[in-house]
């Protein structure tokens, strides 16, 4: 892949103060109330440019894309953000904890020519029309890079990995830990040597979008709508897969608004296609003891790579459920590569979703009936709490995909179903801003 040093856009700490105030999450895992915690945290939050508050009154001259251009205009007039002097590639370093263990993933934040998808680019998760409508309309009124496509790479030799380690001795452009303890620190690569040997062992690598697809995909359809030759390159991280910091978790499932909802009888029909282990509890100790024994047998199963996942539907038991033959998925996917039949989020899909709940891919467009749940520390503990209140009937409990599944799968030329993988912690939002 053609990748290439750039003049980042920063936030000036002496205009803004805190830096880290300034810094926002990936749009799509902002909700309301933490999109009013960013508004409030500095009248700079990149917030109000990535996920903009809308008003009744908005129209085609004064909406959300309208006023993040303006934010963006004003922020670069009053000196808030400034282009560096000189082009580099930046190292993104993120040090993070997962039960218990310390961790820490170094990616390079650099411009990539944009590439459609095929041997260069492979994506792996599908992608939704509104998401994307939302990002070009974005991109069309502030013409720049505001948020990052997460790239993974493989290079044994650990080029950019050895560069990035020298580098990250140095003072930190920016140093901040966010609300999950995740801290991020940003330094500047402008060496002309590290910046050349980065180029150059990047020049034969593919690349798999781990995060991003929306982002990337409006980079491709913007690229090839606009006259302005910046624009056939993107903002982009990339990070090798080689590396110890490599942390995908799961993304369970939350099912609500289905009409004639029975558990009972969800639980009997999946009897037919699937091994199914109760733990059954009478009090709240024995609820948290079952929960888990759950989530053991899950783990254990997915060990041995079987398609495996937790349900609890609020009828004081949870349940494990295995699928009893690989080759059942056969006859529902035949086109489809054996990898991507094993995968745990494809047999839910469609084996469940789509054959016992009638959730095909035009429900799930709509988005009435899944609501995705990243693998937080408190992931599983509120969605049991959503079954229990009744805004949920069912929560499915998933293992996270193994990175040998996700080469596999993009290999085929495949793409998983919606919100498959979730790498931790997410790379964040407004470190660096490329102004086309």
């Amino acid at each position: 892949m053609q990748v290439e040093a750039f003049k980042a856009f920063r936030f000036d700490a002496g205009v803004v103060g805190d830096v880290g105030n300034c810094i926002a999450p990936p749009y799509d895992v902002i909700n309301d109330a933490q999109r009013e915690q960013l508004y409030e945290k500095s009248g700079h939050n990149l917030v109000r440019l990535v996920k903009g508050k809308t008003k009744a009154s908005d129209n085609g001259q004064d909406n959300q894309y309208t006023r993040a251009a303006d934010y963006l205009a004003r922020w670069i007039e009053e000196g808030a953000l400034k282009q560096d002097s000189a082009e580099a590639i930046y190292a993104y370093v993120q040090d993070f904890e997962v039960a218990g263990t310390k961790y820490q993933r170094r990616s390079f934040i650099a411009l990539g020519k944009l590439e459609d998808f095929g041997k260069i680019v492979k994506p792996h998760e599908q992608v939704l029309h509104r998401p994307m409508i939302d990002r070009l309309n974005l991109k069309q009124a502030t013409a720049a890079d505001l948020g990052l496509v997460f790239m993974l790479y493989e290079d044994r030799q650990k080029v950019a990995d050895g560069i990035m380690a020298q580098t990250a001795e140095q003072q930190p452009l920016i140093d901040f830990v966010d609300e999950q303890d995740v801290r991020h620190r940003l330094f500047a690569i402008n060496r002309k040597d590290d910046i050349e040997r980065i180029v150059k062992m990047m020049s034969d690598k593919s690349c798999i979008i781990a995060d991003g697809h929306h982002r990337y995909t409006t980079g491709l359809t913007y690229s090839k709508e606009s006259s302005n030759p910046a624009a056939k390159y993107q903002m982009l991280a990339f990070a090798n897969m080689h590396q110890d910091g490599l942390i995908v978790l799961a993304t369970h499932r939350l099912v609500g608004n289905l009409e004639n909802f029975d558990m009972k009888i969800l639980i009997e029909e999946l009897g037919e296609k699937f091994h199914i282990t109760k733990f059954e509890f009478d009090s709240a100790q024995t609820k948290e003891s079952a929960e888990q024994d759950m989530l053991e047998r899950m783990h254990a199963e997915h060990d041995k790579d079987e398609s495996a996942f937790g349900i609890y539907g609020s009828d004081s038991a949870f349940y494990v459920a295995v699928l009893k033959d690989k080759v059942m998925m056969d006859s529902i996917v035949p086109d489809m590569s054996p990898a991507w039949k094993t995968l745990d989020v494809s047999v839910l899909h469609k084996l469940i979703l789509e054959e016992l709940l009638g959730i095909d891919q035009e429900k799930l467009a709509e988005g009435e009936n899944l609501q995705y749940v990243k693998d937080t520390p408190n992931a599983i503990a509120d969605s049991i709490a959503q079954v229990d209140s009744g805004q949920k009937q069912v929560a499915f409990f998933m293992n996270p995909v193994k990175l040998q599944q996700l080469k596999m799968v993009t290999e085929a030329g495949e793409r998983m179903p919606q919100k498959s993988t979730y790498f931790y912690p997410k790379v964040y939002t407004g470190l660096t801003i490329n102004k086309l």
